[in-house]
């Protein structure tokens, strides 16, 4: 605020205040005999008081001199003059005055007290807004880091588990192919092209697979409105879990243990069933060739729990927090 505004206001404020106790002293004098003068004091530092809390301690000084000038001008005898007659009346002006001026200076004091309050309370609004933008932006920068992290594992997993069943596809295509035709550079009878064939629909099996798993995944990530839950029972989804399991080297014998009887349970069939075959995947793929994997299921205080378990090593306690990572394998741990 430029300094000629702030003079303009505190002049105006001046002006008010004095216009005040001029108005109020007009307002009594015609019942000066029948009022005495602790009545007019009263109401003369009310106004002094007013004065300081709406404008300001300099505005509450003006108005306490020009009460002081107008209680001993009007309401003291001898009457409009400045001379003060009586011990009487020299001690109602004496506590006017020490009146006016100690409650006018206290009231300007807690006004200005307020005003800093408030002014700290403004400064403390802002440096939280500003440690609120702060914070924001670090956490869409970490946000953003995790973002690239997850872009770069992705990547890496699509390029891995794309690229060996693509791989094997070709190598089978081509060989089959350099097999027929005018060149014939590789003689294959009828069991070595039915073995290629086998190849090509296993790792097209397997192709099919992790597209609907990454599928899935994406539908998973974006969030429970695309879910679809009811009531439904283990027989539902271990079965599916089982037929999809079928087709999983190593030769294990899968076994299932669980009562004749489960509750039911409200959940995702499909997802329930893609977990159990993701287990039994990894259970394969990591335990001894022929091994038995058991799908166990059992009831705990109304709750249907469910695991695999296999003949494998396990995995190292230090690492089974890692596993859970997006598209983290063992091998990759670190």
């Amino acid at each position: 605020m430029r300094p000629s505004i702030l003079n303009i206001r505190k002049a105006k404020a001046a002006l008010i205040s004095v216009g005040a106790i001029i108005l109020v002293s007009g307002l009594l004098l015609p019942f000066r005999p029948y009022v005495n003068s602790t009545e007019v004091a009263l109401a003369l530092v009310l106004l002094v008081l007013l004065s300081s809390t709406l404008f300001g301690s300099r505005a509450g000084l003006t108005a306490a001199l020009a009460g002081i000038l107008s209680f001993n001008f009007f309401f003291l005898p001898p009457f409009y003059t400045l001379n003060i007659s009586g011990p009487d009346n020299w001690v109602a002006f004496g506590s006017f005055l020490i009146t006016a001026l100690v409650a006018g200076q206290l009231s300007g004091y807690a006004r200005r007290r307020a005003e800093e309050s408030e002014q700290r309370q403004n400064e403390i609004e802002r440096l939280y807004d500003e440690l609120k933008a702060a914070f924001k932006t670090a956490t869409e920068a970490e946000a953003l880091k995790q973002s690239e992290k997850l872009k770069s594992a992705l990547l890496d997993a699509v390029t891995h588990d794309l690229r060996t069943p693509l791989t094997s596809i070709k190598a089978a295509v081509t060989t089959l192919l350099e097999s027929e035709g005018g060149q014939r550079t590789i003689e294959l009878d009828g069991e070595g092209r039915a073995e290629f064939l086998q190849i090509v629909n296993e790792e097209t099996d397997r192709l099919n697979r992790f597209i609907e798993g990454m599928v899935e995944l994406a539908r998973l990530e974006s969030g429970p409105a695309n879910r679809s839950t009811h009531l439904m029972t283990m027989e539902e989804v271990i079965p599916i879990a089982l037929e999809r399991a079928r087709s999983l080297p190593g030769g294990h014998v899968i076994m299932v243990d669980k009562p004749e009887e489960l509750p039911l349970v409200q959940a995702d069939a499909r997802a329930i069933a893609e977990v159990i075959y993701n287990l039994l995947e990894n259970a394969a793929k990591y335990s001894p060739p022929g091994s038995a994997i058991t799908i166990s299921a059992r009831t705990e205080e109304g709750t249907v729990i469910l695991s695999v378990n296999d003949e494998g090593s396990g995995i190292p306690i230090d690492m089974r927090e890692k596993v859970f990572e997006k598209f983290v394998r063992l091998g990759d741990v670190k």
